[in-house]
């Protein structure tokens, strides 16, 4: 039923004063009079490498998670966790080789990167498709998964858990990063608990459906031995859903370049570590790869129950609308099945990943649009104080804005593919332009432009041709379109540089040193347990 009761009402409000509580404690603590743009939206020099950590993971992890990848896990399996395990190894490069690069040079956003390393034009125009896809496609389908998942276990509208959600993210946000990365903690903390509170109540289902009472660990073995097919983290060709996960691609093709663009080039990512020294940084941003090893333990494991549920006769129609199945209905039909008082930790726990996540992606779009739009183009006489309101007024307006979209959203099946597939149109050229501008000095401002202005309509090319040419075009799966569009993105923009006559002026590559790489013998541990951990995922679960 979906309906909170008392005991799932005190939880939530208790969650919710602890962390308006403890962000109003850290604002005062930690929070100068005369707070510089620095401060606000970085915080610089105030996170230590758990906040870090935790912050990475509360702005990435969001109800496209609890509800969208719980629903590909209902459609695919195991497979969909690539997304999450494969992150894990590319935070440690990241870590590795290009957090040295931006902290050495004191690199506050990416658009400053793409300033210092090219040109303004490339800048610019870079962070305004950034603003648009965090606005648009981010902020609102965060906003639309979260509200619609509330609907689906309280009995509270559609409308008024938009203005909620929007309203919450918004008061947390306007305290800058220092108020964000500490709140973090706890969010992720909710985020956590509550996750695995869901996780057990699947697996006891399972078990109490086969006769074995309330044993998870039962229910754990039954969901292999009824569900083998989703146990395959590579699918074959031929498998229904191969063209969002197509085979070997989510190692070294298409899921590689998505999350290098994802974790080594976006800014509500990057950002978190930009405040920092580069010992904290790496320290939490290894933190955060052990925290994404979890997350298909929480989202995926759920979603495979269900389906094995649904595939011996339960929820059906919980799991349908207007006789379709709906796989993002996965989650929120497992949490209306929580007692009273749990239901209301996995309910603060689904809270806690949409605002930590909207808060996240809200302060870097104040970052972007206050530093390089506002800064550069409206005011550049502009006092701290002034960039700071700008930022905060950033945030009210960015929120409010996908909260009048997001209901448009509505007509979606599986988000998670969604937001993946559309933020991918723009991933592959970011990603070549920042690898070529980062490790190759050759590089020309001409070629970052021309790469910045091929990249979507290359993308839209190659999803939009099938269909504009009545099939005589191969159709690719999302993943190997972004493969393949870097790869182009990436040879035209070498065969431009090369062709620039050495007349042309060029920007030197940022500075770097061999003692960049130097890491701390835990980091070097950590990396290899991940690794480790990695490798028998993989190798078990082929």
């Amino acid at each position: 039923m979906n309906t909170l009761q008392l005991a799932d009402y005190l939880v939530f409000f208790l969650y919710f004063i602890l962390v308006a509580a403890y962000g109003i404690w850290i604002y005062k603590r930690k929070t100068a009079k005369n707070e510089t743009a620095q401060e606000f939206f970085l915080a610089e020099g105030s996170l230590t490498w758990w906040a870090i950590g935790a912050s990475l993971i509360a702005s990435n992890i969001s109800a496209e998670h609890f509800i969208g990848m719980s629903g590909s896990g209902f459609a695919i399996g195991l497979a969909i966790s690539s997304y999450e395990w494969m992150s894990g190894l590319v935070l440690i490069i990241v870590a590795l080789f290009f957090i040295p690069m931006f902290l050495k040079n004191r690199i506050y956003t990416m658009p400053q990167f793409l300033a210092t390393r090219y040109n303004e034009q490339v800048s610019s125009i870079m962070a305004l498709f950034w603003l648009l896809v965090y606005v648009f496609v981010n902020l609102t389908s965060i906003i639309y998964l979260g509200a619609l998942a509330i609907t689906s276990i309280a009995n509270i509208s559609f409308m008024t858990c938009v203005v909620s959600l929007s309203l919450f993210s918004i008061i947390v946000t306007i305290g800058g990063m220092r108020v964000i990365g500490y709140t973090d903690v706890i969010q992720v903390a909710v985020l956590i608990l509550g996750g695995l509170v869901t996780t057990y109540l699947s697996l006891t289902l399972l078990s109490e459906e086969f006769g074995f009472g309330k044993d998870f660990m039962a229910g754990l073995s039954i969901l292999k031995q009824e569900a083998p097919g989703h146990f395959h983290l590579i699918l074959e060709k031929g498998h229904p859903h191969y063209d969002k996960l197509p085979g070997l691609g989510v190692i070294f093709g298409g899921m590689l370049i998505n999350n290098l663009a994802y974790w080594g080039c976006n800014q509500y990512i990057v950002q978190r570590a930009l405040g920092a020294d580069l010992a904290t940084a790496r320290n939490g941003i290894l933190f955060a790869a052990f925290l994404k090893l979890l997350v298909p333990l929480i989202v995926v494991i759920p979603g495979i129950a269900m389906f094995v549920l649904h595939e011996n006769g339960l929820f059906q129609n919980e799991m349908s609308m207007d006789g379709v199945i709906k796989p993002d209905q996965a989650y929120p039909t497992l949490m209306n099945l929580l007692p009273s008082g749990l239901k209301g930790v996995a309910f603060a726990a689904l809270t806690a990943a949409v605002v930590a996540s909207l808060a996240g992606k809200a302060n870097s779009i104040s970052t972007i649009f206050s530093l390089d739009i506002y800064k550069k183009m409206i005011n550049t006489n502009a006092s701290e104080k002034q960039l700071v309101n700008t930022g905060r007024w950033a945030v009210v307006i960015s929120i409010t804005v996908a909260a009048f979209v997001a209901p448009a959203l509505r007509s979606l099946d599986q988000a998670y593919q969604f937001i993946q597939e559309y933020v991918g149109f723009l991933s592959p050229g970011v990603l070549a332009i920042f690898l070529l501008g980062l490790f190759w000095k050759k590089t020309t401002s001409g070629a970052a432009l021309f790469g910045t202005i091929l990249t979507i309509p290359l993308s839209a090319t190659l999803k939009f041709l099938p269909d504009w040419t009545g099939g005589m075009f191969p159709v690719y799966p999302f993943l190997d379109r972004m493969f393949i569009t870097f790869w182009i993105v990436l040879f035209l923009m070498i065969i431009i540089s090369l062709l620039t006559p050495a007349s042309v002026q060029r920007k030197e590559i940022l500075p770097f040193d061999k003692s960049m790489l130097e890491v701390k013998p835990a980091f070097i541990i950590g990396s290899i347990l991940i690794l480790g951990i990695l490798a028998a995922l993989y190798t078990v679960y082929y």
